[in-house]
């Protein structure tokens, strides 16, 4: 058989399988796919403009048109969110009329985009800290145009909201975008304070149930985990419990460190440092660190 044999007589049965497989775990109509995907990440250029007027975009410096841009950018994002929490919503609870899941998310959408003042004066603090925290940068605008923490935490702050809300997926969804945009995973769920800040960024990991305290400093590599997952009686895991570490107000956190578990704690106004492997809770004003090398001096 040639290929164009092949292409004609094979291709449609392995399709029709593909689409059976499929259609068994998910109903093709009731999900957003990868044009939503594609579509949130819009939404959040959009949101990240008018939260960030004349940086993310060449505009004219006239306030009524300024003005206007804001609120064009709100207004298309808002129907476009909207109408994706919809989607999700009836997919998640097979239940729920089109008109319950739209005013759902309606009100989702408008408490969202009623809290961005709030949002924008928070990122304000974690520019902020950015400024504070890093004796290389010169300006406010060299953070917002390039440094990942900030891309990061404004895609968090957004996605926080909406997983507060009990919004199925979307949160993730914009968390991963963060990740692939700047290497550093921060799960939806997790309560950050203000003045956050994450120097350098790559590989950093914070979960589900951390939380974190104000003017606390980051560096590359550091991972807020879980210790271990509880299992129910059919041996999966137990979900909705608390399984990542508290961050206190004032922590430094060097490359590298490793902190985990739910009931771990580190105490406001300490250091870690860099490499440390931490399982159990830290009181406040420590300084933590592996035992400096010992040189081994060839005679």
């Amino acid at each position: 058989m040639n290929l164009n044999e092949w292409l004609n007589n094979e291709v449609p049965t392995i399709a029709k399988n593909l689409e059976t497989i499929h259609g068994t775990h998910f109903q093709v109509e009731n999900t957003i796919g990868f044009a939503g995907a594609e579509k949130i990440y819009r939404i959040l250029r959009d949101f990240r403009f008018a939260l960030f007027p004349c940086v993310c975009e060449s505009v004219s410096g006239d306030e009524v048109r300024l003005n206007v841009m804001i609120g064009n950018k709100l207004r298309t994002s808002a129907l476009d969110l909207r109408d994706l929490i919809e989607k999700v919503y009836i997919s998640e609870d097979k239940q729920l009329t089109a008109d319950v899941a739209q005013q759902k998310a309606n009100d989702v959408v408008m408490t969202l985009v009623n809290q961005f003042p709030t949002i924008r004066e928070m990122l304000q603090t974690d520019v902020q800290a950015a400024y504070n925290g890093d004796p290389a940068t010169t300006s406010h605008e060299e953070i917002l145009l390039s440094y990942p923490s900030i891309e990061a935490i404004t895609i968090h702050r957004i996605s926080h909201e909406l997983y507060k809300a009990g919004v199925p997926v979307i949160p993730r969804i914009m968390s991963e975008y963060a990740h692939q945009l700047t290497g550093i995973d921060i799960h939806p769920g997790a309560t950050i304070g203000e003045y956050f800040f994450i120097d350098h960024g790559t590989g950093v990991v914070i979960g589900e149930t951390c939380t974190i305290g104000s003017h606390v400093k980051i560096y590359q590599g550091v991972t807020l985990g879980a210790k271990n997952f509880p299992l129910d009686e059919n041996g999966n895991p137990i979900k909705g419990i608390k399984r990542h570490p508290n961050i206190e107000d004032n922590v430094v956190i060097y490359a590298g460190a490793t902190i985990l578990g739910g009931k771990t704690t580190i105490g406001a106004n300490s250091t870690i440092g860099g490499n440390v492997w931490l399982t159990h809770s830290v009181p406040a004003d420590s300084k933590v660190y592996n035992a400096p090398p010992t040189p081994n001096i060839a005679k």
